[in-house]
This record gives C-alpha cells, structure tokens and sequence, in this order.
C-alpha cells in the first residue's frame, strides 16, 4: 500500500542545514528498507496557480487555493504493509524535517 505523507510548514525554504543532512539520511533509509517511491519539496504557497474548469472555461487565479499560516512545503510517497508503519515511518519523518506531518493512504 502507498501512502502521501504531507509536510506541513509556516515559512518558505526553512530548512536548516541540520535538517537537510536528516532529511537526506531518512531518504536514505526509505530506499534501503525498499520503502521509497518518490519525494519532494514545492515551491512557496506565492508560486500557486489554481486553475478552474468546471464551468466551460478555465480559470487561472494566481496565489494559494487558501490562504493559511500553514501550507503544504514538501512530500514523501511510501511504501507501507498498513497504516501503522505508514504512521512509524512518518513520526521518524516529522523528526528527520522537524515539521508536522500528514499520512493519507491512496485509493
């Protein structure tokens, strides 16, 4: 089963050099273990484009879809037996970034 694993921040390229080396070795280990699909960081809520087309004609609106103190900075893809690996694996990652973090399985 995969599950997205949401990194949750307050600021934009926050991360310290600390940070990054934990995050890099948690990256690491996902791979070894066979746990690692794909992860990554996103821009700033400030480069958003949300884009509405269900009314005939596209809608472009520059900026966050919300605005909010708190936004979506990054993700992991994982792979996990269940749910409660999943949750393992993700408290190991709120550590690794120091950030929140939310687990949502895939349908």
């Amino acid at each position: 089963m995969q599950y997205l694993v949401s990194v949750i921040d307050d600021q934009t390229g926050s991360a310290t050099p600390t940070e990054m080396a934990a995050i890099d070795a948690f990256n690491d280990r996902l791979r070894a273990e066979g746990r690692w699909v794909f992860a990554a960081g996103v821009g700033p809520p400030s480069t958003a484009t949300v884009i509405d087309n269900r009314d005939g004609e596209a809608v472009f609106t520059d900026g966050p879809f919300l605005e909010s103190k708190e936004y979506l900075a990054g993700f992991w893809i994982i792979e996990a037996p269940d749910l409660d690996v999943a949750l393992k694996l993700a408290a190991e990652g709120s550590k690794a970034c120091n950030r929140k973090v939310e687990v949502r399985p895939f349908l």
